[in-house]
């Protein structure tokens, strides 16, 4: 007996190791792109610079301008044991002024305790000040004035543990460059908004001068999203709320390509979930700035996104709930069988996918 589409195994699947991406491809447009049409679930196989002529004129394309904050620190506890420390954008903290007091998740080998003292490279030093929940400790830190500062001369580069690298990795300064998007403006992201990774400069042109228009909305996206799922329900899963900011003149965009007839496609995850939070029930979007800690699964009524731009994620993901949501579960579990049986690569660094 098939399990319930909302049982966390339904969204398993098989992936070989070699198809997770280890490195970009060589320009970001030539990554392989599926089209997946859901009124017959037809595929075909293109490439992403393909992607002026698989829309329409008159279509919006939505990305997300967030930065990547290079807010990883790895350190050591007076014991000698190592640590690693993400520093999170969306603390509480800040909005209070204390800017190097701050939320962050931390790795260690023993559970960290009020008043653990930690060192990091070039005299900055942290001091555990609070235990919280999942990982989450809330460190001040010492030894210089602003932590931000620091963390953008010094800091490294958050990527998702599936990615390998060796410490001095001589791959990390291609990591610097490329898992940050070319719309990336707006710093407070602890992971890339991947689908957009494949954009250059002369596709958004193409884009353009094919009468289809590009638009930025901001999602700061926190590590909650890449959180693993522990609930046999996927419905009872918890995001976390994350930052978002949407301008008058996006929305307008948005709102007038809807009322001539062109279709909304959101590029990535977190331009749906931002899009849908500010949507209305005609799929009209309200500009305006907050947080949102929407989970999409599957029997959610999309209101303003019609097509979708996205990188294939990973098992068990609330990633992939929410592909399935807008696909089908079915006619996207088929779809990854097929992307796996034609070696498309995988996960951040990876190819990626138009839904129509």
């Amino acid at each position: 007996m098939r399990p319930s589409i909302f049982d966390i195994s339904t969204y398993d699947y098989y992936l070989p190791p070699k198809l997770i991406a280890q490195v970009p491809a060589e320009k970001r447009d030539h990554s392989r792109l599926l089209v997946l049409k859901r009124k017959d679930g037809s595929k075909t196989d293109c490439c992403f610079y393909h992607l002026p002529r698989l829309l329409r004129p008159g279509d919006l394309l939505v990305v997300n301008d967030t930065r990547v904050i290079p807010a990883r620190l790895f350190g050591y506890k007076k014991t000698g044991g190592k640590v690693e420390v993400l520093v999170l954008y969306n603390s509480d903290d800040q909005s209070k002024g204390d800017k190097n007091t701050r939320l962050c998740l931390m790795k260690s080998a023993k559970r960290p305790h009020t008043g653990t003292i930690l060192f990091f490279n070039d005299d900055l030093q942290g001091e555990v000040t609070e235990v919280c929940k999942n990982g989450l400790v809330r460190i001040l830190f010492r030894g210089y004035d602003d932590i931000d500062s620091f963390l953008d001369n010094r800091g490294t580069l958050p990527l998702p543990p599936y990615i390998k690298r060796q410490k001095k990795d001589p791959l990390s300064a291609l990591d610097r460059e490329r898992y940050q998007t070319v719309f990336s403006r707006q710093r407070g992201a602890v992971a890339a908004p991947t689908a957009s990774l494949h954009f250059t400069d002369d596709l958004i042109s193409s884009l353009r001068h094919a009468g289809i228009s590009v638009v930025t909305i901001t999602l700061h996206v926190g590590y909650g999203t890449f959180r693993p799922v522990r609930t046999t329900d996927i419905r009872k899963h918890e995001l976390g709320e994350e930052l978002f900011y949407v301008t008058h003149k996006t929305a307008q965009a948005i709102n007038t390509t809807r009322k001539q007839g062109g279709r909304v496609v959101a590029v990535g995850t977190t331009v749906v979930r931002t899009l849908e939070t500010l949507s209305d029930n005609n799929g009209f979007v309200t500009a305006g700035n907050g947080s949102t800690g929407l989970l999409i699964t599957p029997g959610f009524k999309f209101r303003a996104v019609d097509a979708m731009i996205t990188n294939f994620h990973l098992p068990k993901s609330s990633l992939l709930f929410l592909v399935a949501a807008f696909a089908g579960i079915d006619m996207i579990m088929e779809t990854y069988a097929y992307a796996v049986e034609k070696s498309y690569r995988f996960y951040s660094y990876g190819d990626a996918m138009l839904i129509l």
